[in-house]
């Protein structure tokens, strides 16, 4: 039997399959269901029809069929070999009814080969508040089919992952008054569905549903990301929503610069993937505030550089090709840079110590220069070594008048100078600085990183318009 971890991969070589879905039952655990998208080139259903499950048993092609449960199992069968070929992967989900996944005990996702029974994957998954979960998904590579495992949740339930894909969700029906009647069998086993796809009522009175979820945005670009890569930006946008919507500002829209430090000191972040981390989570506030998801972005060490622009479907490629630090060499000759790419920024160019007062300038610079209707905000990260205290001090007290909220976020515990003390600082009409360090900020959680990076910008807008900074 081969195990995977979350995010591995390997060959298929069935022609079909059989995926369990399984858990421990027992007295206060979710009703939990299976259910499968078949998803075309661009990361989205064709037709309704492309979603099977409990109400809709069978996908028009005949290639996915739900097969019913058994108390601690629901199963799907994938004939692969019978997939139409514009379809590239059939992701498998789950629905927990009465509760969240965090829930269910035992949560797990095998594979077997439909013919023989024989077991030829186990996926072990964890789970918290999620009230929907994509445990997996089949696709193709090479004319050949491969399983992920990918065990990513969401919130919103089976409806908001279904959209997210593609799918149209009807609004319920208001129910008519109940009758003296015995109750009917719950609508969701039923053997077929209209199109569009119909959500089932609960079959008994439930609590009273929280306040639907922010509205998030879907950019250009985002259908075409890796399965991966996409789950995790639709949950995070969700998040800058959520958190937006705490300090009332749900709906707001902005224009999103993001600057790096680039300073000698932050080589190793730049290693471990610690800043290419910081730069997928920023790109979820670009593409939730901004109504086109694109992020300006620039690098600075002893001089600022602009890098191209963040257009959201080019992340994976913006990762590899402009999140790195300096070529530069204390010793040694200066020696051309090798494998420099177009649109590359040459790193010996901005040096390798912190000079941030120039980054600022030039970021204040292109925001007059390139007028937007809407405020913009500056995420701005750094690992400390400020020492331009009085020239970031004339910069920032300058920007005041400017429809822009500098946050800066601190990599560590190394002095930060000026940018700790602005929130105390007088003789501004309005704070536009915001500041917060972390020790370690691939610790942080999403909802807390969102929160304290988004908790000073919504008084700003505030106080902003009252002086008429904003219209």
């Amino acid at each position: 039997m081969t195990t995977l971890s979350k995010g591995a991969n390997l060959p298929v070589a069935a022609a079909s399959v059989r995926a369990v879905l399984g858990w421990s039952a027992g007295p206060g655990v979710p009703d939990v269901d299976a259910s499968a998208l078949l998803l075309a080139g661009g990361g989205r259903v064709r037709s309704d029809g492309d979603f099977v499950f409990y109400n809709q048993p069978r996908h028009p092609s005949g290639a996915v069929r739900h097969l019913g449960k058994r108390p601690g199992a629901d199963s799907l069968d994938v004939d692969l070999a019978a997939l139409e070929p514009d379809i590239e992967r059939v992701v498998l989900c789950a629905s927990a009814d009465g509760g969240t996944f965090g829930q269910v005990p035992g949560l797990h996702l095998r594979l077997l080969d439909a013919v023989s029974g024989a077991e030829l994957v186990r996926f072990d998954m964890e789970a918290g508040s999620e009230t929907a979960f994509l445990s997996g998904e089949l696709y193709r590579r090479a004319g050949a089919w491969k399983f992920r495992a990918v065990g990513q949740g969401y919130a919103s339930g089976l409806a908001g992952l279904a959209t997210d894909f593609g799918i149209t969700v009807d609004d319920e029906p208001p129910a008519p008054a109940p009758a003296p009647a015995p109750a009917p069998a719950p609508v969701h086993r039923a053997v077929s569905a209209p199109a569009p796809v119909s959500w089932p009522a609960p079959a008994a009175p439930a609590p009273a549903a929280p306040a639907p979820a922010p509205a998030v945005r879907l950019v250009k670009g985002e259908a075409e990301l890796p399965m991966d890569m996409r789950i995790r930006l639709s949950l995070r946008k969700q998040q800058v929503a959520v958190s937006l919507s705490k300090q009332g500002a749900g709906g707001v829209s902005a224009r999103v610069v993001l600057v790096l430090d680039a300073s000698g000191s932050m080589s190793a972040l730049y290693s471990r993937g610690t800043v290419a981390g910081v730069v997928e989570r920023m790109a979820a506030v670009a593409a939730q505030l901004d109504d086109d998801g694109e992020m300006q972005a620039w690098t600075f060490a002893t001089n600022p550089a602009r890098l191209p622009d963040l257009v959201i479907g080019d992340l994976p490629e913006w990762l590899r090709l402009h999140v790195r630090v300096g070529q530069m060499s204390v010793f040694g000759r200066k020696k051309p840079p090798k494998g420099l790419l177009p649109g590359q920024v040459d790193m010996r160019a901005v040096g390798f110590q912190n000079e941030e007062q120039k980054v600022i300038a030039e970021v204040r610079n292109f925001v007059r220069s390139h007028p937007v209707p809407v405020p913009t905000l500056v995420l701005f990260f750094s690992d400390g070594g400020v020492y331009r205290n009085a020239e970031i001090e004339r910069e920032l007290r300058e920007a005041v008048e400017e429809p822009v909220f500098w946050q800066f976020v601190g990599l560590g515990r190394a002095g930060f100078g000026v940018l700790e003390r602005f929130d105390t600082m007088p003789g501004r009409r309005v704070d536009n600085v915001g500041f917060f360090a972390v020790d370690d900020i691939d610790q942080i959680s999403d909802p807390e990183l969102y929160d304290r990076l988004l908790s000073e910008f919504p008084s700003w807008l505030r106080a902003a318009r009252q002086a008429g900074i904003l219209r």
